[in-house]
């Protein structure tokens, strides 16, 4: 069997379920492994497959453990009825209008990505799902994952994973996106409990009213007097706490993780890669085996490793291009090999990328240093003591093979929501903004027949950032703003975006970094 081990040691091992389980190594690394790339997909018969035969595919082969009932039922049960797409991620052609289509219907109108045709650049749509976010797709995974790593076999011997006897507490920091998906995921799941912290005013109204509404027996939600560094950083350290673990265990809670540095995040993730190759090549864009470039606004580096991750498994890659906003460390890393987060932090409309330390970075240093556990523990030390680490030069060749990079400030991100909806009558959020700025910054890589930018959130989720920038007077209600801009643009929310204007709000709790743990162990022992 495949097993997963640390970025940052080998001493470890662990099945993808008790992986999936655990969330983060007990030494601060995250989960790798070894064998990825072993076995490669063929793409050449994507164009024949649904999105739940690539899911079933892509899951399988990177969690080896669960059996193919298994992932058919947790495949079922994530993306049957849930997804208001039957592409679950359609892609849409963006550089020209497609036939049948008038200015004003690029978003809302899941219909249109059914055109006999394609532009040279498309994009992806991940935003369809229950929160009308891309993390909905990993996040209406990741529970019936933990639910069947939870019923299933005991530890390998040797292992000292936790007893599978016990309660899961997730426990998440969000930038915005992940914890409204991942509330959304386990309200209510048996045998697990959630706890959500966000950075108290830096994240939209829209997205602190999904969070603060959402309803269920086992559902804690806390605002946190800081950034979203501050509060990650926090909850490594509640994972890394082994007198507050024990006194969870004791009481029959073990913890775990719904941010994309658990691999059961991120390996859902990579199913969409696949699926938008194969949507090009049913629309006659490309022929298989013709490479792609993909266009992801990240920060946390989790979305585009899953395009890293895709590329190992065979999907012809020509370059995947990382975007930025103004909080740009991600940009100066690649393109200098210096990683510094010590610098200001901007709070931006594109608060789902306001992140200054990119955990799944790590990752991508483990595989393409070839697996050096020693080199990643030594940079991950130097992040933690000084707060910058610098990657040798033949290393940050190769991640430059791989990476291209663009940054996009304010006022380009707004220039873009602009420019994209005056010439192509596309309704984009500020996070799909940054890459749109990205797309023009940054040439076609040689041999890439298509560009796909992946759009990771509605408009709706940020209206008044939108409709100020394609110019429409923005009334004080965030709710209102909804309504001007459907009115001005005729496009149609999310019903479940219209509908937190009336919904109570359910969690008003704000704690200092420090009270975290402490919230964690009250939430858990109430339950």
């Amino acid at each position: 069997m495949n097993l997963y081990h640390s970025t940052r040691s080998r001493a470890i091992s662990r099945t993808s379920k008790e992986a999936i389980r655990e969330g983060l190594a007990p030494d601060g690394g995250l989960y790798v492994c070894d064998a990825l790339g072993s076995e490669k997909l063929e793409v050449a018969d994507l164009a024949e497959q649904s999105y739940h035969d690539i899911a079933r595919t892509v899951l399988q082969l990177l969690l080896p453990d669960y059996t193919a009932n298994e992932i058919a039922a947790c495949v079922r049960e994530a993306y049957d009825g849930t997804f208001t797409s039957s592409e679950v991620t359609p892609l849409l052609p963006l550089w020209t209008v497609p036939n049948g289509m008038t200015k004003g219907t690029g978003v809302g109108r899941n219909e249109a990505h059914e055109c006999d045709s394609f532009a040279p650049v498309s994009v992806l749509e991940l935003f369809h799902g229950p929160t009308s976010a891309f993390k909905d797709v990993a996040l209406q995974m990741l529970p019936r994952l933990m639910a069947r790593a939870n019923s299933g076999a005991a530890p390998a011997s040797g292992s000292g994973a936790a007893s599978t006897a016990e309660r899961v507490m997730i426990v998440t920091a969000t930038s915005g996106d992940t914890g409204k998906a991942a509330l959304a995921g386990f309200a209510d799941a048996s045998g697990c409990g959630i706890t959500v912290f966000y950075p108290e005013g830096k994240v939209s109204r829209v997205q602190e009213l999904q969070m603060t509404t959402q309803a269920g027996s086992n559902v804690n939600v806390c605002a946190v007097r800081g950034n979203f560094d501050d509060a990650q950083s926090a909850v490594k350290r509640i994972f890394a706490d082994r007198a507050l673990a024990e006194r969870l265990s004791n009481a029959g809670w073990t913890l775990s993780s719904a941010n994309s540095i658990n691999v059961g995040r991120l390996v859902p993730q990579v199913v969409y890669y696949f699926a938008a190759y194969a949507q090009l090549l049913r629309a006659g864009a490309i022929e298989a085996g013709d490479e792609v470039e993909f266009c992801v606004p990240t920060g946390n580096f989790g979305d585009v490793l899953a395009g890293y991750y895709a590329k190992l498994l065979g999907l012809p890659v020509a370059k995947l291009i990382v975007a930025s906003d103004a909080n740009n460390v991600l940009f100066d890393f690649l393109t200098t090999g210096v990683y510094d987060r010590n610098r200001p932090f901007f709070t931006t409309t594109s608060p789902s990328m306001d992140i200054l330390i990119s955990s799944n970075l790590e990752r991508m240093l483990y595989y393409l240093s070839d697996g050096n556990c020693e080199l990643v523990a030594l940079l991950m030390q130097s992040l933690s003591e000084t707060g910058r680490y610098e990657v040798p030069k033949d290393l940050l060749a190769r991640i430059q093979e791989v990476f291209a990079c663009a940054w996009a400030s304010e006022d380009e991100v707004a220039a873009a929501i602009h420019a994209c909806w005056e010439s192509h009558g596309y309704l984009m959020d500020p996070h799909t903004a940054c890459g749109y700025h990205a797309l023009e910054q940054v040439a076609p890589a040689p041999g890439s027949h298509a560009r796909v930018l992946l759009s990771t959130a509605s408009p709706y989720k940020f209206p008044r950032a939108v409709a100020e920038a394609i110019g429409i007077d923005v009334p004080e209600d965030d709710f209102a703003c909804m309504d001007v801009l459907a009115e001005a643009t005729g496009t149609t929310p999310p019903a479940q975006l219209a509908s937190l204007q009336e919904a109570p709000v359910l969690h008003n709790d704000v704690v200092d970094i420090d009270g975290m743990a402490g919230f964690v162990e009250q939430a858990a022992l109430k339950l």
